[in-house]
């Protein structure tokens, strides 16, 4: 059987935020201020491959199919302050999977960051695993016409 996808072996964060024309052109936006805007995105659920391994941020070729789990956050309303973030919990046994959590509100990215990695310390509780490491990244905005903030995990190969 054919697969669109293989496993990822790698991943990274990235965030990013715009003003747009409309709130569809500032999402555009902040993809392209996370790096990634000239990709065609395939959301995942929430889960990072055992023996993933976290890279830099790479530039990805153009309208590639890229495997992403993210947190977005658009709002036209002036002065209103939005962010998104993402966290990943890497088990303490390497064979594993991690788990991706994101979160995005109306408010700082210090209180998205803070409750993201803290649904990530619930999932890997649910799922039973110690936790080893928690990552996360996460991005605020100030709208004043019409904004986005995007924050998300690219699994990559």
């Amino acid at each position: 059987m054919d697969m669109i996808f293989k496993t990822p072996t790698k991943y990274f964060l990235t965030a990013g935020a715009s003003e747009g024309f409309t709130v569809l052109n500032a999402f555009d936006g902040a993809l392209l201020d996370a790096r990634i805007g000239n990709t065609n995105l395939v959301r995942m659920s929430s889960i990072c491959p055992p023996h993933a391994r976290e890279i830099e941020p790479v530039t990805l070729p153009q309208g590639s199919l890229v495997p992403v789990a993210y947190a977005s956050k658009t709002s036209s309303i002036p002065g209103e302050v939005i962010s998104a973030g993402v966290a990943v919990a890497l088990p303490e046994d390497e064979d594993h999977a991690g788990l991706i959590m994101e979160h995005s509100a109306v408010g700082t990215k210090e209180h998205v960051e803070e409750m993201v990695r803290r649904m990530a310390e619930e999932g890997m509780k649910m799922r039973g695993k110690r936790i080893r490491e928690i990552k996360s990244i996460a991005i605020q905005h100030t709208v004043k016409a019409c904004g986005g903030a995007f924050a998300s995990v690219v699994l990559w190969d």
